[in-house]
């Protein structure tokens, strides 16, 4: 007797086929969409798939503490189960991460490693906005000798800066500082006027080359009253130039009166 012959069975090709299918054209909808999204909400997608694993919250966990203050309304309501606190939160994370681009765009712009150790600038970003320490050291001097003339780097460096503020419209506050134990030439010449004068000189550079003077908010100079944490006082880290710079006009606090020394 003939065997019968055995039934042919085609397996399971085709969903693996399909699944991949289906899979291409979900990944095609969602650049769609990310597509269509504004350049801030963009720039956020960008960064958390650089860095999946850093977690927005720790990200954010400083700016949600600006809530703390706020008194209970005695509706049990809380960051979690507020939409508006939510969205605030939100909006908060994306304008970090646009300062944090803003840093690279001005490294990029200075042609310098953002990791490179004893950097002549630092750029520290908070959820005030972004502050921007200059420093002047023999090694790179950002001004000529006790004076508040600027050398050829520290214009390039005001230059560039300058383009950065007024593409974004940033608002400026700058402070000026020195180490202890400079003298001068004229006795009625002191620490407090240098720095005052270093910074003065920053404002004009800024608004000579780009910046509207309506930007600039306030201009500062605490002489060798503010070293920095952990330097001698004589240190030339303490000889510097600091910028703030905020999306929006800071709320005026009282202005530090300044004496001769």
């Amino acid at each position: 007797m003939a065997r019968k012959k055995k039934a042919e069975h085609h397996g399971g090709a085709w969903k693996v086929a399909f699944a991949d299918f289906m899979t291409a054209m979900m990944a095609l909808f969602l650049v769609l969409w990310i597509a269509a999204q504004d350049k801030k909400i963009q720039l956020a997608t960008s960064r958390y798939f650089q860095s999946p694993f850093n977690s927005p919250i720790e990200k954010s966990a400083g700016i949600m503490e600006l809530n703390a203050d706020k008194p209970n309304t005695g509706h049990g309501e809380d960051e979690g189960t507020n939409p508006d606190s939510k969205t605030k939160a939100d909006s908060l994370e994306v304008d970090l991460q646009f300062l944090n681009s803003i840093a690279k765009d001005f490294y990029k712009l200075i042609n310098m490693e953002e990791d490179l150790n004893d950097k002549p600038i630092d750029i520290q970003i908070t959820s005030d906005g972004m502050r921007i320490t200059m420093f002047d050291r023999a090694r790179k001097p950002l001004f000529k000798e006790n004076s508040a003339e600027f050398t050829e780097w520290g214009s390039f460096m005001m230059q560039s800066l300058s383009w950065i503020i007024d593409r974004h419209q940033l608002h400026v506050v700058i402070e000026g500082h020195t180490k202890s134990g400079i003298t001068f030439a004229r006795k009625d010449y002191t620490l407090w006027d240098l720095s005052t004068d270093r910074a003065n000189a920053a404002r004009r550079m800024l608004t000579y080359y780009a910046v509207d003077p309506k930007l600039i908010d306030r201009i500062s100079g605490y002489a060798d009253t503010r070293p920095v944490p952990g330097n001698l006082p004589d240190s030339e880290n303490n000889q510097r130039v600091t910028l703030s710079l905020s999306p929006v006009k800071p709320s005026k606090g009282p202005l530090r009166r300044m004496e001769d020394k």
